[in-house]
């Protein structure tokens, strides 16, 4: 091949390698980005789950008075870091294997919601 013809193959290679390096940039930013949000909402996770074990020992407590709580009602309740859960305690049936009842709770925290049911 003559000069004629190799003109300006540096200038596309370049626009080769640089265009393979942004895609491997843009798809690592992609990857990290989405690992940091299911991290950070692996933290709120945590902090729901706990609001909902708030609500079961609430309920638990309340029942544990001397007027007790009747069955299917809700207890709700705000933490001071503005997590909040609703608790019921539910009569034994197909859904509540308890031989007393079942306390289902649900904690929520921003944009995360955990729940737990324990029976008695």
């Amino acid at each position: 091949m003559s000069k004629r013809y190799q003109k300006g193959i540096a200038i596309y290679l370049a626009v080769v390698v640089m265009s393979v390096l942004l895609a491997v940039g843009i798809g690592t930013a992609a990857i990290l980005y989405s690992q940091i949000r299911m991290i950070r909402s692996m933290g709120d996770s945590v902090i729901a789950f706990y609001a909902a074990d708030t609500g079961v020992e609430d309920v638990l407590y309340k029942d544990s008075l001397p007027a007790g709580l009747e069955l299917e009602v809700v207890v709700p309740g705000n933490l001071d870091n503005t997590a909040t859960y609703e608790a019921k305690k539910i009569a034994p049936s197909v859904t509540c294997p308890g031989d007393y009842y079942c306390v289902k709770s649900i904690g929520t925290f921003k944009d995360v919601r955990r729940a737990i049911e324990v029976s008695r």
